[in-house]
């Protein structure tokens, strides 16, 4: 109950963050947007509203993600409200995990309110519903859950700034990792190949979650590559809350 509570009251200090809402608002303006570029282009409508549409949801739901999760330990820390929840009897792996469920649970909101109204758009102009685009949207989610992960790992022992800065490095070293390795396999000597391949297995690698071609351009979706990229979501995810939990539990705060 601990844990829940305290997701419960993150989440509700996140509803009331004004750039929760500026980032939301100009989202769901961007997705409407697409259908003025639809209106002017021939052929292919319903390709660029869900590319645009997939876009906008990954764009913004990661700006929420790394800003609303960079103060979830800072934002305590200058209230002086951590120190009074710490002296409770409240382990301090339950004041972590609670946050992350909390800023979990405002994402899932905001990702499903541009969700429906890309569906809706995709719907209106297809006339079915995308079953691979909602798995698109799925996995997007996933990619957010495993950046809230490392917003909330740096949170845990940097300042805010900081914060940002290592998780959106992280984020585009992630969609690079694949892409940097096959060119070093390609190109580069022994040192750069190893470099390459360090990093491509020590970094969360985001391309294994994107699935937007398959959503976009109607290409077959293998059951057995999507199980593996969800479990290779859940166990990097789980394993930089972990390492959340480790570090905040040995943090001094005298």
């Amino acid at each position: 109950m601990t844990v829940a509570a305290i997701a419960l009251n993150t989440f509700r200090e996140a509803v009331r963050d004004r750039i929760l809402y500026a980032i939301l608002i100009f989202a769901l303006v961007m997705l409407a947007g697409s259908t003025i570029l639809v209106t002017i282009s021939v052929g292919g409508e319903v390709k660029i509203i869900k590319d645009l549409g997939l876009a906008c949801i990954s764009i913004f739901g990661t700006l929420i993600a790394i800003f609303l999760g960079i103060g979830l330990v800072s934002k305590e820390i200058e209230r002086r409200t951590l120190y009074t929840i710490i002296t409770k009897p409240i382990h301090r792996y339950q004041f972590i995990l609670g946050k992350y469920l909390g800023l979990v649970l405002t994402l899932l909101v905001n990702v499903a309110v541009m969700a429906l109204g890309l569906l809706g758009l995709a719907y209106l102009w297809e006339g079915v519903s995308s079953v691979r685009l909602f798995l698109a949207v799925l996995f997007i989610f996933l990619e957010l859950m495993l950046v809230t992960a490392l917003a909330l790992l740096f949170s845990a022992f940097s300042s805010p700034t900081l914060s940002a800065i290592f998780t959106l490095s992280l984020f585009v070293a992630g969609h690079l990792s694949g892409d940097l390795r096959l060119f070093a396999a390609r190109f580069g000597g022994a040192v750069t190949k190893l470099s390459a391949e360090t990093l491509y297995f020590l970094l969360p690698n985001l391309s294994r979650l994107n699935f937007k071609d398959q959503a976009v351009h109607g290409f077959g979706v293998d059951g057995g590559s999507m199980g593996l990229s969800f479990l290779y979501a859940i166990f990097h995810i789980a394993a930089l809350v972990l390492a959340a939990m480790a570090i905040f539990e040995r943090r001094d705060f005298k």
